[in-house]
Protein backbone atom coordinates (compact mmCIF):
# COMPACT_ATOMS: atom_id res chain seq x y z
CA UNK A 1 0.00 0.00 0.00
CA UNK A 2 1.17 3.73 -0.94
CA UNK A 3 1.85 5.92 1.71
CA UNK A 4 0.89 8.92 -0.78
CA UNK A 5 -2.26 9.93 -0.52
CA UNK A 6 -2.46 13.21 -2.61
CA UNK A 7 -0.74 13.31 -5.77
CA UNK A 8 -0.19 16.50 -8.27
CA UNK A 9 0.82 15.24 -11.55
CA UNK A 10 2.36 17.72 -13.86
CA UNK A 11 1.49 17.02 -17.49
CA UNK A 12 2.37 18.48 -21.01
CA UNK A 13 -0.83 17.22 -23.15
CA UNK A 14 1.44 15.68 -25.19
CA UNK A 15 0.57 11.47 -25.58
CA UNK A 16 3.29 10.97 -23.25
CA UNK A 17 1.04 12.48 -20.19
CA UNK A 18 -0.38 8.92 -20.01
CA UNK A 19 2.45 7.42 -19.10
CA UNK A 20 3.20 9.90 -16.28
CA UNK A 21 -0.65 9.11 -15.32
CA UNK A 22 -0.27 5.64 -15.26
CA UNK A 23 2.91 5.89 -12.85
CA UNK A 24 1.00 8.11 -10.84
CA UNK A 25 -1.96 5.93 -10.72
CA UNK A 26 0.04 2.59 -9.90
CA UNK A 27 1.43 4.69 -7.20
CA UNK A 28 -2.02 4.93 -5.25
CA UNK A 29 -3.15 1.64 -6.38
CA UNK A 30 -5.70 3.13 -9.28
CA UNK A 31 -7.73 5.19 -7.50
CA UNK A 32 -8.07 8.08 -9.29
CA UNK A 33 -9.36 10.50 -6.94
CA UNK A 34 -6.04 10.49 -4.80
CA UNK A 35 -4.38 12.28 -8.60
CA UNK A 36 -5.16 16.35 -9.12
CA UNK A 37 -3.24 16.95 -12.83
CA UNK A 38 -1.96 20.51 -13.59
CA UNK A 39 -1.10 21.49 -16.76
CA UNK A 40 1.15 25.15 -16.73
CA UNK A 41 0.77 27.89 -19.82
CA UNK A 42 3.66 29.87 -20.47
CA UNK A 43 2.28 33.22 -21.04
CA UNK A 44 3.08 34.17 -24.49
CA UNK A 45 4.56 37.44 -24.54
CA UNK A 46 7.36 35.50 -21.87
CA UNK A 47 7.87 32.71 -24.51
CA UNK A 48 7.82 34.30 -28.13
CA UNK A 49 9.86 37.62 -29.03
CA UNK A 50 6.96 39.42 -30.74
CA UNK A 51 5.82 42.75 -31.37
CA UNK A 52 3.06 43.82 -28.87
CA UNK A 53 1.26 45.86 -31.48
CA UNK A 54 1.12 43.74 -34.29
CA UNK A 55 -1.48 40.93 -32.30
CA UNK A 56 -3.94 41.13 -29.75
CA UNK A 57 -1.58 38.97 -26.68
CA UNK A 58 -4.95 38.92 -24.68
CA UNK A 59 -7.22 36.77 -27.37
CA UNK A 60 -3.90 34.52 -28.09
CA UNK A 61 -3.18 33.99 -24.46
CA UNK A 62 -6.72 33.14 -23.44
CA UNK A 63 -7.37 30.86 -26.47
CA UNK A 64 -4.25 28.77 -25.17
CA UNK A 65 -5.61 28.47 -21.91
CA UNK A 66 -9.16 27.25 -23.50
CA UNK A 67 -7.08 24.97 -25.88
CA UNK A 68 -5.21 23.87 -22.91
CA UNK A 69 -8.15 23.34 -20.54
CA UNK A 70 -9.79 21.41 -23.02
CA UNK A 71 -7.31 18.93 -23.82
CA UNK A 72 -6.91 18.28 -20.40
CA UNK A 73 -10.43 17.77 -19.53
CA UNK A 74 -10.18 15.25 -22.03
CA UNK A 75 -7.08 13.52 -20.86
CA UNK A 76 -8.89 13.51 -17.31
CA UNK A 77 -12.05 11.92 -18.59
CA UNK A 78 -10.06 9.04 -20.54
CA UNK A 79 -7.42 8.78 -17.13
CA UNK A 80 -10.72 8.97 -14.47
CA UNK A 81 -9.56 11.96 -12.83
CA UNK A 82 -12.58 14.22 -11.98
CA UNK A 83 -12.73 17.88 -13.38
CA UNK A 84 -12.71 19.22 -9.87
CA UNK A 85 -8.70 17.79 -10.08
CA UNK A 86 -7.88 19.15 -12.83
CA UNK A 87 -5.75 22.42 -13.00
CA UNK A 88 -5.52 24.35 -16.17
CA UNK A 89 -2.61 27.41 -14.69
CA UNK A 90 -0.58 30.32 -16.21
CA UNK A 91 2.46 31.31 -15.13
CA UNK A 92 6.00 29.87 -14.96
CA UNK A 93 5.62 26.24 -14.96
CA UNK A 94 7.77 25.31 -12.15
CA UNK A 95 6.41 27.85 -9.74
CA UNK A 96 2.87 27.16 -10.22
CA UNK A 97 3.51 23.57 -9.89
CA UNK A 98 4.97 24.07 -7.05
CA UNK A 99 2.44 26.34 -5.73
CA UNK A 100 -0.31 24.43 -6.72
CA UNK A 101 1.08 21.27 -5.00
CA UNK A 102 1.15 23.38 -1.54
CA UNK A 103 -2.16 24.61 -1.64
CA UNK A 104 -3.85 20.93 -2.49
CA UNK A 105 -1.50 19.56 0.05
CA UNK A 106 0.68 17.27 -2.26
CA UNK A 107 2.92 14.48 -0.71
CA UNK A 108 3.75 14.27 -4.19
CA UNK A 109 4.29 15.87 -7.70
CA UNK A 110 4.74 13.21 -10.61
CA UNK A 111 6.49 15.08 -13.78
CA UNK A 112 7.57 13.68 -16.88
CA UNK A 113 11.52 13.87 -18.16
CA UNK A 114 13.42 13.35 -21.05
CA UNK A 115 10.22 13.61 -23.81
CA UNK A 116 10.16 14.07 -27.51
CA UNK A 117 7.60 16.97 -27.45
CA UNK A 118 7.29 20.07 -25.61
CA UNK A 119 8.85 19.30 -22.43
CA UNK A 120 12.52 18.27 -23.99
CA UNK A 121 13.19 21.66 -24.45
CA UNK A 122 12.01 22.87 -21.03
CA UNK A 123 11.76 19.77 -18.98
CA UNK A 124 15.33 19.27 -17.71
CA UNK A 125 15.21 23.08 -16.32
CA UNK A 126 11.57 22.85 -15.21
CA UNK A 127 11.93 19.38 -13.28
CA UNK A 128 15.02 20.73 -11.74
CA UNK A 129 12.76 24.32 -10.59
CA UNK A 130 9.65 22.15 -9.24
CA UNK A 131 12.77 20.09 -7.10
CA UNK A 132 14.28 22.85 -5.83
CA UNK A 133 11.87 24.67 -3.14
CA UNK A 134 9.05 22.16 -3.23
CA UNK A 135 7.34 20.73 -0.30
CA UNK A 136 7.12 17.23 -0.82
CA UNK A 137 9.03 14.66 -3.04
CA UNK A 138 9.21 14.49 -6.18
CA UNK A 139 9.06 11.84 -8.77
CA UNK A 140 10.22 11.78 -12.36
CA UNK A 141 9.04 9.55 -14.86
CA UNK A 142 11.26 9.10 -17.76
CA UNK A 143 9.11 9.46 -21.11
CA UNK A 144 10.14 9.23 -24.54
CA UNK A 145 12.75 6.65 -26.16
Amino acid sequence: MSTYQNLLVAIDLSSESNKVIARAKRLVGGDAHKLSLIHVVEPIAAAYPIDAYAINISKMQEEAMQIAAERLADIGKETGIPPEHQHTMLGAPATEVRAKAQELGSDLIVIGSHGRSGWKLLLGSTANKVLHGSHCDILTVHVGE
